[in-house]
Order: structure tokens, then sequence, then C-alpha cells
């Protein structure tokens, strides 16, 4: 591991379990770099979607409409970058280092052939994806060069979050922290010149924005390959280990990753449903929605944050044997997630309106939004325990029981109950947000009654 990583893989394996104390300790040297990283991405996304809600509702509804389809593209990669995780971790807690080296390697190759796919199809096909999404004439016209680099930008950022799940799964926080954080900084500052045209730049609008994701992504990827293969830290890919499909590896990553690519798929699938509901209500419910999507996605980075401690930890602690210091661990990530997730649900509930004037003037979509945002703020405390527990089921290779209970809760409860409350009952935004509330309620109690099961500490990889 690297001498500047402060997370100790042999002390997270040795430690007492009921040493509160250190199991706190190694609890936030993983999480709170990936929290940082994550606060500081989506305040990122945050602060280009308030310089995007500044040219109006079509430029917002662009955007939001673009965001359904790249992330269902994304979906594919969810395989790659579960399998490797686990496979990682669990290498790297049995000290078995050259099944995580070959690991690393295969996702790398594989995701890269994956990339050349997925950007093609997306470039191909923008204008079609747009107009599925219920985009009206004007919104398509706006917004399809944005989405044509949009879907561009997949063939980096998708290499990007791979070697990042590498680093990840070997206890190495720190170094995707620092290359995402600049990454961050980067995008804000050259999304603002070229939004508005400043320092002699054309004021490009949302194709700006654009630009400024793809060519930052473009350099993070690169931070990222050097990264991996400079040999200095603890997981290393070599040139052997690229150059050619390991069939064996690839089927095992695959075993683990499938169902969580499936889960993701099911859920962007619901979601995207959900979204052409919403546009039922209008583009301004559309701007509304996304804005809403926007705020909330920070609350979403302490839970991915605490997913992954919980899921490296699980992973490394199975992988020495020890299934109790694994449950330790993640009832106390949970608590510590838990507890942050009923401060920023709070500070919904109570700042809706203030928050959405960061992003736009329009009384209508603030009025419309805020109904929305108090209602999410309800269900932080719920969605972090979800994001948590399931991280942990992940980490240990129980994959299935997350993507059954996306099922059930996004296409059973969101989508149905998000028809009826909006067309049946009419009740507009109100009805739509309820929907989401449901499904993240269901999915957090099935998730927590799983894991309190405890088969997961028996799941062979």
């Amino acid at each position: 591991m690297s001498s500047g990583l402060k997370f100790d893989k042999s002390e997270a394996v040795t430690i007492d379990p009921q040493d509160e104390k250190a199991v706190r300790r190694i609890i936030f040297g993983l999480a709170g770099p990936s929290l940082a990283e994550m606060l500081l991405i989506n305040i990122t996304q945050m602060v280009m979607m308030i310089l995007v809600g500044h040219l109006g509702a079509t430029a917002v509804a662009a955007v939001g409409l673009t965001s359904q389809p790249y992330l269902l593209m994304t979906v594919v990669f969810a395989a790659l970058n579960t399998g490797t995780t686990v496979i990682v971790a669990r290498s790297t807690g049995a000290g078995q280092m050259t099944d995580a080296n070959r690991a690393a390697g295969q996702s790398l190759l594989l995701g890269s052939l994956l990339s050349i796919i997925i950007v093609l199809l997306g470039v191909t096909c923008a204008e079609d994806m747009l107009r599925l999404m219920g985009a009206n004439a004007e919104v398509v016209q706006y917004g399809l060069t944005y989405a044509r680099l949009m879907f561009l930008s997949i063939g980096f950022s998708s290499i990007s979050s791979a070697l990042s799940a590498i680093l990840r799964g070997a206890g190495d926080t720190r170094t995707p922290m620092k290359i995402n954080v600049l990454s961050g900084c980067l995008s804000i500052s050259l999304g603002f010149v070229l939004i508005y045209g400043h320092l002699g730049a054309s004021e490009m609008g949302v194709t700006g924005a654009a630009i400024a994701t793809l060519l930052v992504q473009a350099g993070a990827m690169v931070c990222f390959i050097a990264v991996m293969f400079s040999g200095r830290f603890a997981v290393r890919i070599g040139l052997t280990d690229i150059s050619r499909l390991d069939t064996k590896m690839v089927l095992r990553m695959l075993k683990i990753g499938i169902p969580t690519s499936l889960e993701q798929l099911i859920m962007r699938l619901g979601i995207m449903t959900f979204v052409k509901i919403c546009a039922g209500l209008g583009m301004v419910a559309v701007a509304a929605s996304q804005i809403v999507t926007s705020i909330i996605g920070i609350s979403f980075m302490p839970g991915a944050a605490f997913a992954i401690a919980a899921s490296t930890l699980v992973g490394q602690t199975l992988g020495v044997g020890k299934p109790d210091l694994a449950e330790r661990y993640v009832w106390q990530v949970r608590k510590y997630g838990m507890l942050l997730g009923g401060i920023m649900g709070a500070a919904f509930i109570i700042f809706a309106p203030h928050i959405f004037r960061l992003y736009t003037s329009d009384e209508t979509i603030i009025r419309e939004g805020s109904w929305a945002l108090r209602i999410v703020g309800f269900i932080q405390v719920s969605q972090i325990s979800q994001f948590v527990l399931g991280g942990a089921l992940r980490g240990a290779g129980d994959t299935r029981y997350p993507l059954y209970s996306t099922l059930i809760g996004v296409w059973g409860v969101r989508v149905l109950l998000s028809y009826l409350f909006v067309y049946i009952f009419e009740w507009g935004m109100f009805g739509l947000w309820s929907a989401v509330a449901c499904d993240q309620y269901l999915r957090s109690n099935l998730i927590y009654f799983r894991f309190k099961r405890m088969a997961w500490k028996h799941v062979k990889i």
C-alpha cells in the first residue's frame, strides 16, 4: 500500500471488534476520503446545475432528459466494477495480490472495449434518446450537441470509475479522492468560462458545460491510468495483465457483478419511466425535478461513501475468515451514516425554498420543487441505511438480493404509484415524489431484514 495511505489493511482485519475507538478509526479512515471526494463531486454537479439553471427551464430540461439515458448506458460497467471490487478486497485481505492484480487488469481491458461500443451507441442515437425521454422540439434542438458530448465522455469516465473501484477495493480511498477533487475544481472553473463566455471564450450555454465535463474527464482518466501503472500502490497493473482476456477471471467477476448491473439497469429504466411520467406534468415539473435530483445528490454521496467503507471492510474481513468483525463494522458504519442522513434530511425540510433559490428565480419551479425536496428530506435516514447495508451485502458477494429489492421497489412501488398518484389521483409533484418515498422505505426494510439473516457471512466467490 502506498506510503501516503493512512488506512492500514492489516489493522482493519486484526483489531478487537469490541474496541469501538479502533473500529471508528478504521471506518473513517476509509469513508472519510470517499465522503470528502463525493461531497465535492456533488457540489461540483450542483454548481454546474446552478450555472445551467440560470439559462432557463429549457436548459435544465435538456440536462435532465440527457442524464437518464447517460446513466442507463453506464450500468453495463457496474458488473465489472462490483465484481472487481469484491475480488480485489477479498484477495487483498487474504494477501493474494496476484489475483488482485489480475482482476484489475482484466477490468481495465474489458471496460475499455465495452466503452467503445457504448460511446458509439450514445453518439449515434442521441436525438432518438432525447425524444424517447419526452423532450419537445425546442429541447431537442437546444440540447442535442450537449447530449452527444456527454455520451462521448462515457468513454473516459467509465475507465476512471473502474480504476477507482480497484483502488477502493484495496483500501485506498485517498488516491481517487485527490484525482476527483482536482477534477471537480477544474470542471467548475472551465464550465463557468465556457457556459457564459468569459476570458475571451464564446458563450456556449449547456454545450460549454458538456465540453468542460468531457475535457476534465479525459484528464482524470489519464491520471488514473498513470497511477495504476506506476507500481507505487497496493494493486499494480502490468502489460501482461491486459494483453489478453482471462476468461476464468472475467467470468468470476461477472458472476458477482452481473446482478448489480441488472439492479442498476432495472433502476435506470424505472427512473427513466418515472421521468417520462414527470414530463407529462410539463417542462416546469421536469426542471423542478431535475433540480431536486441535483440537490438530493448531495445526500447520496455520504451513503455511497459509507457503502464503499462497508463493502471494502466486509470483503477484507471475510477474506481472512472474520465474519463477526465484518458485522461489527457494518453496524457502526450504518450508525454514523444514519446520523448524517438525519441532519441532511432536516436541512432539506427546513430550508427547501432557500436551497431552490440558489438554482433559479422562477417562483413556479421553486414552489413545485420545494414540495418534492421536503418529501425526500423525510427519507434520508432510510436511504442511507439502504446504501450501507446494500454495500455490505455486495462486499460479501451477495449481489442478488439488492437486485430483487430494487425490482420490487422501483417497478412495483415507484413507477406504479407515481403513475397512480399523477394520472389517477392528480396529485402533481406531491404525488410524484411521494411514490419515491414509498419506494425508499420499502427497499430500506427489505435490505435490513436480508442483512439481519446473516446468510451473507457464508457466500463463496
